[in-house]
């Protein structure tokens, strides 16, 4: 009986809280103007982890980042990446501030104490309810597990890097020469097949 009876309040207590939301949007409304909630915040964060497949996790990079794949995962970054995330990462940008939930700084350790696994994951298959695309059709897993490698150097890159990152964004390449067309591009084959395009 008494078990009936605590489910029952806990029942009550769901129904007015849902109520009480409900009746906050509605006059409220959404707005991706305002700043997430901190438990928004917290949701967001154990809805990526719980989407993640277990295996997903555990994946190890297969392509790390070397010397030779450095530049096009460098012009990768500025390619896709950079409008929302921000050429050093920060998400400072007019696209990265203005989503809902805003773009975050990839450099943060939120992301950084994300395996490769799972950041390859997210990159690949993208986000529900934020702005984060899916890569997964249009790039090759290669590209993608080189982008993992270039994320984990955003934290730490030199005042030379930054400026080789804005030289890419317009239009020049890495010796000040303009480039045939900006940005920078380079080919890659699509993840089912096709053949080889450019960004």
């Amino acid at each position: 009986m008494r078990g009936k009876t605590a489910t029952a309040i806990v029942l009550v207590i769901v129904i007015v809280a849902a109520g009480a939301l409900v009746m906050w949007f509605q006059r409220h409304g959404f707005s991706a103007r305002e700043e997430p909630a901190w438990y928004e915040k917290t949701l967001a964060r154990h809805a990526r982890k719980i989407a993640t497949p277990a295996g997903a996790k555990e994946l190890k990079n297969p392509h790390p980042l070397t010397e030779e794949s450095l530049p096009a995962a460098r012009e990768h970054w500025v390619a896709h990446c950079s409008s929302c995330h921000a050429l050093d990462g920060s998400g400072n940008t007019t696209i990265g501030r203005n989503l809902y939930p805003k773009a975050p700084d990839m450099r943060d350790m939120e992301t950084q104490k994300l395996s490769d696994g799972e950041l390859f994951y997210i990159i690949s298959n993208g986000v529900r309810f934020t702005g984060m695309p899916a890569w997964g059709e249009e790039d090759s897993p290669q590209s993608i597990w080189e982008l993992v490698g270039y994320i984990r150097r955003l934290s730490h890159l030199s005042a030379e890097e930054k400026q080789l990152l804005e030289k890419l964004s317009s239009g020049e390449s890495g010796e000040g020469k303009p480039t045939a067309s900006p940005p920078p591009k380079h080919t890659h084959s699509h993840a089912s097949g096709a053949p080889p395009h450019k960004h």
